[in-house]
Parts: structure tokens; sequence; C-alpha cells
């Protein structure tokens, strides 16, 4: 039986960890926590747009519970990415393209299938975004969690040290493909209405509004 749409309504809170970053320039497939950490709750991602589930593990080639989830959320389309050194063409350029700060136009939405060396490591690979104050987060994706970054929001994606994951990105409407926009943007639509709605939650919420 399909699952209903509400129990995939929330955030899932175990679904990643997120933390702020240091500003180190070293090898950004490191954590890089700030001394003392700080991290952040799936409650601060959700006041960005950022969210988050974790879907049952399952061992067969089709995982009932994505079948569902993406039924329950309307996503109609996927597109499987490999990003190793041995199944990506132009790795190293191509992983230098997904660490450059850029938005999207629509939301990117990403299930994490697979990682490397699962038994011993339970991360297998970063998303970067931005607060409200610019400040770097850092989001630990591990398998079988899904994120999904809202239209307009600046990020980035790194590998962590054992340089491989398999995701399963996912689409709803349109054509099966994400533009980047990198950095500066800001008079992109796209991303004047996510700034926008981010100032007017703040005003609601009575905490002070600074755009990125």
């Amino acid at each position: 039986m399909a699952a209903s749409a509400s129990k995939y309504d929330d955030n899932n809170h175990d679904a990643m960890e997120a933390w702020y970053m240091d500003e180190s320039i070293e090898d950004h497939r490191l954590p890089h926590h700030l001394e003392p950490k700080v991290f952040v709750s799936s409650d601060q991602l959700k006041e960005l747009g950022v969210l988050s589930w974790q879907l049952k593990e399952e061992e067969d080639e089709v995982n009932e519970d994505l079948k569902n989830f993406c039924a329950a959320k309307g996503y109609t389309q996927q597109v499987v990415i490999e990003v190793s050194p041995e199944k990506l063409p132009n790795y190293e350029i191509n992983v230098k393209k997904f660490f450059k700060e850029h938005l999207h136009d629509k939301e990117e939405t990403h299930y994490i299938a697979e990682g490397s060396d699962m038994a011993l490591l339970l991360l297998v690979g970063y998303f970067d975004v931005r607060d409200k104050r610019d400040c770097w987060i850092r989001i630990a994706t591990k398998k079988g969690c899904i994120i999904a970054l809202p239209a307009g929001i600046y990020h980035r994606f790194s590998l962590d040290r054992t340089n491989y994951i398999k995701a399963v990105r996912l689409f709803s409407v349109g054509e099966p493909f994400l533009t980047a926009y990198e950095r500066p943007n800001e008079d992109l639509r796209v991303r004047k209405e996510y700034v926008e709605a981010l100032m007017k939650k703040a005003h609601v919420d009575g905490h002070e509004a600074e755009a990125l």
C-alpha cells in the first residue's frame, strides 16, 4: 500500500547533521567545523527552506519507500549521478564546478543512494548553504537521506575524502535539468523571491531580517 502524503510532511530530525563552517581554505572535503563546534538543527535549516527526510534502507534494486515518497511529493522524473574519479567524466572539472557557489531557478532535490565504505563512514558528501547572515552551513548527507534545497538559495557541493557518492536527482515539473547561476546573481527573479520570503518570515517571527 502506498504511503500517505502525511508521512513525509515534516522534516526527519535524524536525516542529516549540519554545522557552521570555519574559514579555512584547506581541503574542502574535510568537515571544517568551527572550534568549538556549532551545530545547526533541522528546524534552523527549515527556516532557510532546506528540508530533509530519512528513508528506509532496502536491499532490493527498487526502493519502495523512495517510490512512495516520490508519489506523495509529486516527483515524476529521476536522474542518477555517480561522482567519483572512475565514474564521472571530466571528474576534476566537474567537482570544481560543483563547489562553486551558485543557485538554481528551481528546487534541487537529491536522494543519497550510496557512499564509500559505509560500514565505517557515515558521511558521503556535503551540501553547503548560506544562512541569513551569509555564513556557511555545512550539511552532511548520509545513505538513505533526501535533501531538498529551495530555488534561489546560494549553495555548493563537495564530496568527503572517500571521493564517491551516488545520488538520484528528483524532478517534479519541466525538464530534468538544473541550470547553475554562479554568484553574484542578485537580480535574478528567483533570487529576489527567495530573499523576500526569508525577510518576510523573519519579520513574522519577530527576528531581525538580514538579507543575504
